[in-house]
């Protein structure tokens, strides 16, 4: 089967075919023949050589990136019960070390995979990294409550979109930061209010909150400080800018949090439910084939994404 891998740290050219073996499940495993993978801002960093990922896999290049699939499964290892060969499934497989979405199958422990009933399998591969970090950022480590105003950072993005309808069906109240073209679909998700985050002043528009979660990092994270309430908190999620505004946030006496998604089946059994109740939609903002996956990578890393981009194999009908 075909890997799209990273064959050195540098640009999306880097990103190289290779065909290799299909591997055997080991105890507690699967083998998913993959239909999409998702395309995640954490793939484009690890390429470039960036961030803690990259740091552990320096030595061990070729690596498949990727980590959100969907597909089917079509080999069990021992002692796995929970699924049956030809269960259509989703998950956040590999984090953060391993990864290897990047490729027509991927063994993965069965327990991170969930199972779909009725949701696309191209809906399915956007879902899995990109829900968890939002779902994680707003109940886990943001701790919302009903009734609260929650800033979101990036509310178009893959992220962001999610976080939105998420904190909306918690009942909270959402501002987004958006940029211009972006308001309506931003509204049309539940957001009370939505701010163009090229306004020098948005924070002074967007007024306090109880709750930031930021998905930018970097000087718009640490403008988004002026929105934090007294009591209330920020979450930011790029890594490489936390300690920046953490310390901004104590120079303050503003509470400022970093965060880490982390797999967890239950929570994504929830969004699962969701979407497949229809009180959740996932923008898919491309497809690509496994081949064009450097187009992906230029793509995401424009900043400009409006929902998923997604890796389609050409190992199904």
């Amino acid at each position: 089967m075909n890997q799209l891998q990273i064959t050195a740290f540098g640009s999306p050219s880097v990103l190289q075919l290779a065909a290799v073996p299909d591997t055997v499940p080991a105890k507690g495993q699967v083998r998913v023949r993959v239909h999409f993978a998702g395309v995640n801002p954490i793939d484009a960093k690890t390429r470039a050589g960036l961030g803690w990922a990259a740091a552990q896999n320096k030595d061990r290049l070729p690596w498949t990136p990727g980590y959100d699939v969907a597909g089917v499964v079509e080999a069990l290892g021992p002692d796995v019960e929970q699924l049956n060969v030809g269960d259509r499934v989703c998950g956040m497989v590999g984090f953060p070390l391993t990864g290897g979405a990047y490729g027509e199958s991927v063994v993965v422990a069965a327990s991170e995979l969930v199972r779909l009933a009725k949701v696309d399998l191209d809906v399915a591969a956007a879902l899995p990294l990109a829900g968890l970090t939002a779902w994680q950022g707003l109940f886990e480590h943001g701790e919302l409550r009903k009734g609260q105003r929650v800033l979101i950072l990036a509310a178009a993005g893959g992220v962001g979109h999610l976080a939105v309808q998420w904190a909306c069906a918690w009942g909270a109240e959402v501002v987004a930061l958006a940029g211009p073209d972006n308001h309506g679909f931003v509204g049309s998700l539940g957001a009370k209010r939505v701010v163009d985050y090229h306004d020098a002043n948005w924070p002074a528009l967007v007024g306090k909150v109880d709750l930031v979660l930021d998905l930018v990092g970097g000087e718009n994270g640490r403008k988004a400080l002026d929105c934090v309430a007294a009591g209330g908190r920020l979450i930011t999620v790029p890594t490489i800018t936390a300690e920046q505004i953490k310390t901004a946030g104590a120079e303050r006496g503003l509470e400022v949090r970093g965060m880490l998604v982390h797999p967890d089946q239950k929570q994504l059994a929830q969004m699962v439910t969701l979407l497949e109740m229809g009180e959740a939609r996932i923008q898919i903002a491309g497809v690509f084939d496994l081949a064009e996956g450097a187009l992906a990578h230029q793509a995401i890393e424009s900043g400009h994404t409006r929902g998923k981009l997604l890796l389609r194999m050409n190992t199904h009908a």
